[in-house]
Parts: structure tokens; C-alpha cells; sequence
């Protein structure tokens, strides 16, 4: 989110996050969302999502907070531009309602968006357990573990990861391209934002949309050993599905346990459990996604 050789400290990071997260109201059900700062090539899918989410929360009321979205991606976005948000108010019932929200650039669609909003209510309640995981605090973060191997990482990967970002994450086993030992498609990934994002539910929730879209793809690719930053593969998030169940702050560690059931046919389908830290689960996340094997011409 900003130039790679510029220092910013973690405070001013989240500003710009959360200032990537609100979108301006333009007109009655019309929004706009920034470009990302300093953003170059394609628009991170999680960005548009999470301004989707945002734009359709604005047309709802504070006691109904969201409890699940579905997202298509139709065309890639410009991450040098502003996205317009048309949202449909398609039903406001007595403890559900319902939005539809269009992410518009350059005269086109490039996202449709659904997502459901609930009253607060009681219910039956049951969990899957979280699994036990190496705690954040005795895993490397992604830039110590590159010091130690810059020579064996594709210049792409180590420019990407030069680049200061807001969230801050820590992987129990390293994933493609630190080590391209084929392992079962699973990964354990914690995370957290750099900075306090204040008492808002709403804001946490569109941040836990944005990075809900972080490395999930990658799951799918850990048995081939294969990354992003291969010149050989081609990669896009299709679709992307995102189900809340509870509170949580995202500037507190929580756990994001993937799993990748199934790829082929240059598509890989990916699945994600969110707990708090101490072990409530508060999202479930699918997502399908190109993984395509391209050769380059020359």
C-alpha cells in the first residue's frame, strides 16, 4: 500500500487501511471507494470486496451487522482508479435484510456482490474445535523468514514483500515460495493489524472481508509447491463467500486455518475457518480460484 522504499510507521499504515475501507456516499444507494494507495496493476480482490461490504452496510441499519456475503469476480480491477458501488436495497424484513451491490470501473462491472444482514439473536450453538497451532509470538514474520533465503526467492515475491502493509501475518509452515516441499493443502496463518482500528464492528468486519482474501488461493497450491510469483502460473480469485458468526476485533491475533479439498481444470477450491485466540470460531470463508499453468512465449 505504499512505495517500497519509504518508511511508514504502523500507525499511519492503518490510517490508510481504514481509509481504503470507507467508501464516500456520492448519491442516494451510490458509493466510492479509493484507489489503493500508491497501487499499480490489478486491484486486490479483497479490497473490492471489503468496499462492496462496506457500501452495502452504510444502507443498513447499526443493529443489523452482516453475517455473510457472496462475491463473483467478473473482470480484474485497476488498482490505479476509484471503484463506484451501486448497492440494491432488495429487502429489509423483520430481523433479515438483504443487499445486492454492483463494484463498477471504467463503465464495467468487475464484482457482484449479495450479502445478508441479521438481528442479534439467541440460538442453538455448537463449534468445531480450533486446532492447536504454534502461537504467533514463536513464529517468524514473512520478512525474517526472507532474510534468511533472499537468494533463493523470486525477486517478484521479495519486492511484494518489501512493501509495507497494514496486516501483519505469521505462517506455521512455510508456504510456496519459502519452501516448495509438496505438503498437504493446508495452512495455519495468523494475523493481526498493525494498528488499533477502534471500537467499530463495522470497520473490523470489512477488514476481516479484505484480508479474508490473503493467501487463501495459495492453499490449493501447496501440494505442487507452486507460488504467485511464478512466471509459469496464472492465478485470480474467481468467487468468494464469507460467513460471520460472532464479534471479534481484527487488530487482535486471530487464527485462519485453510484447507484446499480439491483442484483441477486450472481452478483450485479453498475453504477457511477464522478463531479468536482463544477459540471461537467467528467466520467460515470458500473461495474458488484460477490456477492456471501458462507457457510463457519466448
Amino acid at each position: 500500500m505504499a512505495d517500497e522504499h519509504q518508511q511508514i510507521d504502523d500507525a499511519t499504515l492503518t490510517r490508510a487501511f481504514v481509509d481504503v475501507l470507507t467508501v464516500e456516499r456520492i448519491e442516494e444507494n451510490f458509493y466510492r471507494g479509493i484507489a489503493t494507495p500508491q497501487g499499480r496493476g490489478r486491484s486486490f480482490g479483497g479490497q473490492v470486496i471489503a468496499q462492496a461490504l462496506s457500501a452495502a452496510t452504510m444502507t443498513v441499519p447499526d443493529d443489523r451487522p452482516v453475517h455473510s456475503l457472496h462475491g463473483y469476480f467478473m473482470r480484474p480491477g485497476d488498482a490505479t482508479q476509484p471503484v463506484l458501488y451501486q448497492v440494491e436495497r432488495d429487502r429489509d424484513g423483520g430481523s433479515f435484510t438483504t443487499r445486492r451491490v454492483v463494484a463498477i470501473q471504467h463503465g464495467a462491472p468487475i464484482l457482484n456482490l449479495a450479502a445478508s444482514f441479521h438481528v442479534a439473536e439467541p440460538g442453538l450453538f455448537h463449534q468445531d474445535e480450533m486446532p492447536e497451532v504454534t502461537p504467533p509470538e514463536d513464529l517468524p514474520t514473512e520478512h525474517a523468514l526472507a532474510e534468511t533465503m533472499r537468494e533463493d526467492l523470486p525477486e517478484m515475491f521479495l519486492k511484494w514483500l518489501a512493501t509495507p502493509r497494514p496486516v501483519e501475518m505469521r505462517a506455521e509452515f512455510p508456504r510456496p515460495p519459502f519452501d516448495r516441499t509438496p505438503r498437504p493443502a493446508v495452512q495455519h496463518m495468523w494475523f493481526r493489524t498493525k494498528g488499533n482500528l477502534g471500537d467499530d464492528p463495522k470497520l473490523h468486519r470489512a477488514a476481516l472481508a479484505f484480508i479474508s482474501d490473503f493467501g487463501l488461493l495459495g492453499t490449493s497450491m501447496m501440494p505442487h509447491g507452486k507460488a504467485f510469483a511464478d512466471p509459469d502460473m496464472q492465478f485470480a480469485s474467481l468467487d468468494h463467500a464469507l460467513w460471520i458468526h460472532d464479534d471479534f476485533r481484527v487488530d487482535e491475533w486471530l487464527l485462519y486455518v485453510m484447507d484446499s479439498p480439491w483442484a483441477g481444470g486450472a481452478r483450485g477450491f479453498n475453504r477457511g475457518r477464522i478463531f479468536t485466540r482463544d477459540g471461537r470460531m467467528v467466520a467460515n470463508v470458500a473461495q474458488e480460484g484460477l490456477v492456471r499453468n501458462i507457457q510463457r512465449k519466448g
